[in-house]
């Protein structure tokens, strides 16, 4: 296994998935034991983050120039009014055969198989929060400020919204007692058909179908520990702060909670000192730790098994992964962590210049991707048939990206997915340094973190990819 190691993530250019010296014992030799590591060229050119490109081609332009053996995009450029400053966008939504998100002050659908905008909400307000789930069949229930205003806002509106449709359902306003219930910041999630709204220290759960409060979510510890964030999809956890006095005794907590009766099911503490990341998944539980001092120089991944327990805890930082894009955010969403995806047994973990897969049992390293090249990050979409992973790669702003199978058993296993086309490098990697994707079937989805205002620096709103 070290061997293995060193062959993935010494020196040397794009090694992928090398096999230990047993695994090439026991499964006899592909190739002379002297050969070289395959290798590919290093992206050309080099290029640093910036606006994207001053015009924006058209999907017919896109088309028009598309090369053989090139992935067919769409590109939408939103000129909706904005005020001049950057306006974040939220969470992207794949419902249906539509991709849907909510920025400033209204929600749109595009179909996926060409871009076409179906419908669009417009909405009173701004958009403070939005859940990364929607319920089963296509609702989500939306926060908005109170008033239009950038500064002095509550985010106490709570909107449903049927993103089947566009259509709004139920309308209500937040309760504060000014008892640790606060609106300046919120969080929310939704689970099954049960939103969770975290307001200052206090959270509780409503009903999505029709807004009905169901249950204050517990609090533990009354004092000395606060839900602080919310994790959904198939089951609901709760993140909360303890004995935040004091930076050496101070711990995190996530709970599950039981989405009819609200009781705890069960719990999980940190190690003074720790605080929780990331929820990189509800099912199974698998959550990111860091040192409060050191932050993300000293992460883990921590996989728990159904009842809370650690089940095995997985150090990344010797094969220089870091946290989250070398993050640790614990402020915003909990389920934000674009560089880690979990499934079939495994978590797939990406980064500027590298992608590899830990097995969540036995925490050992599966296999690896490094380029020694031009990077700007590598994100793992989602884990494969035979351990194997479906990785975006971003380009560069003259270099078009991919979409790459990786797994074990060899340097052979490499297999791309999409070629993104090279009309559409510059409006890629403009959104992709910092920004979000869905993949759905083979369709890659992209858009930026944010939008400005400026037109100037006008951006296009959404970007996708298919065979």
């Amino acid at each position: 296994m070290i061997l293995a190691l060193l062959l993935l993530f010494g020196a040397g250019a794009y090694v992928f998935g090398e096999r230990s010296g047993a695994d090439r014992a026991r499964a006899g030799s592909d190739a002379p034991k002297d050969a070289a590591p395959k290798t590919m060229p290093p992206p050309k050119g080099t290029a640093s983050p910036s606006p994207s490109p001053s015009r924006i081609p058209t999907t017919a332009e896109i088309a028009r120039q598309r090369r053989s053996g090139e992935a067919a995009a769409w590109i939408v450029d939103d000129r909706t009014d904005l005020p001049r400053r950057n306006i974040p966008t939220k969470d992207l939504w794949i419902v249906g055969d539509t991709a849907v998100q909510a920025v400033y002050k209204r929600v749109v659908a595009h179909r996926l198989s060409d871009g076409a905008q179906l419908w669009s909400a417009d909405l009173p307000t701004p958009v403070c929060e939005t859940p990364v789930n929607t319920t089963p069949d296509g609702k989500v229930v939306i926060v908005l400020q109170n008033v239009e205003a950038w500064t002095g806002a509550r985010c106490n509106q709570l909107r449903m919204i049927d993103l089947r449709t566009g259509k709004a359902g139920w309308h209500k306003q937040l309760t504060e007692t000014g008892a640790g219930d606060g609106t300046i910041m919120v969080d929310s999630a939704i689970s099954g058909g049960t939103v969770a709204i975290v307001q200052s220290m206090k959270a509780a759960a409503y009903q999505v179908a029709d807004g009905k409060k169901l249950y204050d979510i517990p609090m533990e510890n009354p004092g000395k520990c606060y839900p602080g964030r919310v994790a959904g999809g198939s089951r609901l956890l709760v993140v909360a702060d303890c004995a935040i006095t004091s930076m050496e005794k101070a711990y995190d907590q996530v709970r599950e909670i039981d989405l009819v009766t609200g009781k705890v099911r069960w719990r999980y503490r940190t190690e003074p000192g720790r605080r929780i990341g990331q929820v990189l998944s509800v099912s199974p539980a698998v959550i990111t730790t860091a040192h409060r001092e050191t932050h993300a120089e000293d992460w883990r991944v921590v996989a728990l098994d159904p009842g809370g327990k650690v089940r095995r805890t997985i150090d990344p930082r010797p094969q220089g992964f870091k946290h989250c894009g070398d993050s640790i955010d614990t402020s915003g969403n909990a389920q934000s962590c674009r560089e880690a995806v979990v499934g079939g047994g495994l978590v797939l973990l990406g980064g500027t210049d590298r992608v590899g897969a830990y097995d969540l049992a036995t925490g050992k390293l599966v296999w690896g991707v490094k380029n020694e090249g031009t990077s700007y990050g590598y994100y793992p979409l989602r884990v494969g048939p035979g351990r194997t992973g479906i990785v975006y790669q971003l380009g560069t702003s003259g270099r078009a990206g991919r979409v790459f199978r990786a797994g074990p058993g060899g340097v052979n296993t490499i297999t791309d997915v999409l070629r993104l086309p090279a009309s559409t490098a510059r409006a890629e990697f403009g959104m992709g340094v910092v920004g979000r994707n869905a993949y759905v079937g083979n369709r890659l989805v992209i858009t930026p973190s944010g939008l400005s205002g400026d037109d100037a620096r006008h951006e296009p709103r959404m970007l996708s990819f298919a065979p």
